[in-house]
């Protein structure tokens, strides 16, 4: 992020109203702390955080955001929520993210993912004179042939292939048919999406993937189980994407000409394989830390080889990640090791999102 961009994100979402769907969980409470600090007035619809601990709850954020209980499929409350609200900046992040739980329960991943994406832009389509929308989803949206060294562009074909990864593709068509059908003409409604790689970061105490499971492992002093060691992965620290998102709404926002589809990664040297992943955390977080190769036969399909080229975000917006898979990987073993002393984490999370801006 250069100095011009940060610059004007904080003027641009100081006393804005925003609301962030999905906020309660990892990569929501990280963009609600961005926003409190940014001075922003934050508006969230979610359900309760869920896990055990929380990461919502570890934060405090229920304290600065006017936050709304609900089920983004619950249409009738979510447009009660929404009119009350009349949002200028809309983040929209709820969604069942986890792709080995899409495989348990296909049903409630489609009709969050897909019906989520549907309602949220029926509130815009009926209550908003003017909104800047950003439908987060994921990298996983592309038809992935697992070709070596190929990154993915945007206007690749869409084919998820897991339920997951579908009903996020699903939700990419969703969005687009709506701005076709009812917003194509307004120059007050700018709505884009955003295709983000793996991201990493304090707080992500979620099953099924990668650093949660080093932390919940090392914690306890046993040896990390990795499934999928030589799966490749755009590995990014959560303030990254984060930033990026509240950029393309306030550049949409300001000029209707940036409204599309855009990659949020990393560059490619820090996509790595989970193995060099667990690699890095070990180095880190030292201590005796450690990881055992624990590859499944029968495991459900997964991507073995992911990369997103992020050169339309770069070259569009003057974009440029700041830290790298090292200095991700160091605050992140930092932040879960100040939750494990007892530190005050708020503080100790606003502290990291000052030097991210420094």
């Amino acid at each position: 992020m250069n100095a011009e961009n940060l610059k004007a994100i904080k003027e641009f979402y100081s006393g804005k109203r925003v609301l962030v769907t999905g906020h309660t969980g990892f990569k929501g409470s990280w963009m609600c702390a961005v926003l409190c600090q940014l001075g922003a007035d934050v508006y969230g619809y979610a359900l309760e955080p869920s896990g055990d601990p929380k990461l919502y709850d570890i934060l405090g954020t229920y304290q600065d955001v006017k936050s709304e209980i609900g089920d983004i499929r619950n249409l009738d409350k979510l447009k009660k929520y929404y009119e009350s609200v009349t949002p200028e900046v809309v983040i929209h992040m709820a969604a069942q993210p986890i792709v080995r739980e899409s495989y348990k329960d296909p049903v409630n991943t489609y009709s969050t993912n897909v019906m989520g994406t549907v309602n949220i832009l029926e509130c815009v389509r009926l209550f908003s004179e003017k909104v800047s929308l950003l439908n987060v989803t994921t990298d996983k949206v592309y038809e992935n042939s697992e070709r070596p060294d190929h990154a993915f562009c945007e206007d690749e074909k869409l084919d998820g292939y897991d339920p997951y990864s579908n009903s996020k593709s699903c939700s990419e068509l969703v969005t687009h048919s709506y701005e076709k059908s009812f917003f194509k003409d307004n120059k007050n409604i700018q709505i884009s999406t955003a295709r983000a790689g793996n991201v990493i970061g304090g707080g992500d105490f979620a099953a099924d993937r990668i650093i949660p499971d080093c932390v919940r492992a090392t914690i306890k002093g046993e040896s990390i189980a990795v499934r999928n060691p030589v799966s490749v992965r755009p590995y990014q620290h959560v303030l990254e994407p984060v930033f990026a998102y509240l950029l393309i709404a306030m550049r949409q926002a300001e000029n209707p000409k940036f409204s599309g589809s855009y990659n949020v990664g990393p560059d490619p040297e820090s996509c790595v394989t989970t193995g060099e992943l667990a690699d890095r955390f070990v180095n880190s977080w030292g201590e005796g830390a450690s990881w055992k190769d624990l590859s499944e036969t029968n495991a459900p399909h997964e991507a073995g080889f992911l990369q997103l080229d992020s050169s339309k975000l770069k070259r569009t917006f003057d974009w440029e990640p700041k830290w790298h898979i090292s200095e991700a990987i160091d605050r992140t073993v930092s932040w879960y090791k100040a939750w494990n002393s007892g530190e005050d984490m708020r503080e100790f999370t606003d502290d990291q999102i000052r030097e991210w801006m420094g």
